[in-house]
């Protein structure tokens, strides 16, 4: 290239890095005042916009932001103070964070507001909570589930306008689809649905909360699964997001799943003894026994800690074509069930009972077969340690997938012409 040129060529100036999202950062919170008047109030880095509204059945209060890092002290929301028994908080859904007060009684939100930085105080959210009876909470819940008097509203009190309160769509995952043209994925689909998440941690037996440790089990089984190419493997949530329990039974039931594995955690609450080893539950509307009972009714609580309660069902679809479809998927199910645990007790430690059954509604897809499994138990030291090692994920997870290629291979064999191992999807009513 001569001078002349170089003086002319154009100069290809370094484009810059996009930064990641620096999201606002709650750095403190606390409660004041007796069971007549609460006060709460959450420190922030910035102002935020918000919604606050109140829930019934039970008593809550719900605060819906945009994501916010919490970076709250350990401990923070366990204990309560006047109208709130406790708080929880988290992320719902990615860009959008939520706080869920449990209350002892009912309440109205008497104001809801953000301060600016004033007086060496950083911003802050502040919501006062006043005691009611229960015919004026009724009418300021409303139809809804929220108050549609304007003192639910952060815009009462001169705060930004928030968004409406958060609800996670059905689809809040991303899912493979094939290159445009090409032939379609006929594969089987596999659904792994790692527990909770969000606002809601689980179970806690130590330093790893129920979310944590069943996100990282399930990302285990899914890349296992993904390096043999069978089957193309959906995940209900594959970061750290609040999914409510109808919506990851949407998530199957849109892919046409052939097979639906929910993955948990399970503790025995304190003074209840000791017990050890994975459980596989399969969906039965009479518990199979005590334990499976007070699991299921712990684990269907979700949605309320999330601050919804989700239970419509589908009004358009032939009662009897349901209830077929739902006794053939029930025996796929137990057919699985029966299987896994055949391949897991190989490698992993089982339960003394391993095969239990309960109401869980997370199970509740009449055409998707679909198991509940507890990895162990966070209550026993031998499990926690078991379900924080990569070692054992790998050992358990390569177990599930031996059990999920056994169970599939009908379906598998569905392009020479088999009948899939699954039941016929529901048609709607003509």
């Amino acid at each position: 290239m001569s001078a002349a040129q170089a003086q002319s060529a154009p100069v290809v100036q370094p484009q810059p890095a996009i930064a990641a999202p620096v999201f606002p950062i709650a750095t403190d919170a606390r409660l004041a005042g007796d069971s007549r008047q609460t006060r709460f109030v959450l420190d922030l880095d910035r102002t935020v916009p918000f919604r606050a509204f109140a829930l019934s059945d039970p008593y809550r209060v719900v605060v819906d932001l945009p994501q916010v890092s919490f970076h709250l002290p350990t401990g923070a929301g366990s204990g309560g103070r006047g109208l709130v028994k406790a708080f929880r908080y988290g992320l719902v859904m990615p860009g959008g964070s939520r706080i869920v007060f449990d209350l002892t009684g009912p309440a109205r939100i008497a104001n809801s507001t953000v301060l600016d930085a004033a007086n060496g105080q950083p911003p802050r959210l502040v919501l006062e909570l006043e005691e009611v009876d229960e015919a004026t909470f009724a009418r300021s819940v409303g139809v809804d589930g929220r108050s549609p008097s304007k003192q639910a509203d952060s815009t009462a009190s001169g705060a930004t306008a928030g968004p409406p309160a958060v609800r996670p769509p059905p689809t809040t995952v991303a899912v493979a689809t094939p290159p445009s043209g090409g032939p379609p994925d006929t594969r089987p689909v596999v659904v792994i649905d790692p527990g909770h998440g969000g606002i809601d941690y689980g179970t806690q037996g130590g330093e790893v909360p129920e979310k944590n440790l069943v996100l990282a089990f399930g990302q285990a089984l899914r890349d296992r699964l993904e390096r043999a190419g069978k089957y193309r493997v959906v995940m209900t949530r594959d970061d750290d997001t609040f999914i409510p329990l109808g919506d990851r039974v949407r998530i199957a039931q849109k892919q046409s799943a052939a097979l639906f594995v929910s993955i948990h955690a399970d503790a025995l609450p304190k003074g209840e003894g000791s017990a050890q080893g994975a459980t596989i539950y399969t969906l039965s509307d009479k518990a199979s026994d005590v334990e499976a009972e007070r699991l299921a009714e712990a684990e269907n609580r979700a949605d309320q800690i999330g601050g919804v309660n989700l239970t419509e069902e589908p009004a358009d679809v032939a009662d009897i074509l349901i209830d077929l479809a739902r006794r053939e998927t029930r025996t796929f199910s137990n057919r699985f069930a029966r299987v896994l645990m055949n391949d897991m007790k190989t490698s992993v430690h089982m339960h003394k009972r391993p095969l239990k059954s309960a109401g869980f509604r997370v199970l509740k897809a009449p055409d998707v077969p679909s198991v509940l499994v507890e990895l162990g138990y966070v209550s026993n030291k031998g499990d926690m340690g078991n379900l924080v090692s990569e070692t054992w994920r790998s050992r358990t997870a390569e177990a599930m997938a031996r059990a999920i290629d056994a169970f599939l291979a009908k379906r598998v064999a569905n392009a020479a012409g088999e009948r899939p191992d699954k039941p016929a999807p529901i048609r709607a009513k003509p």
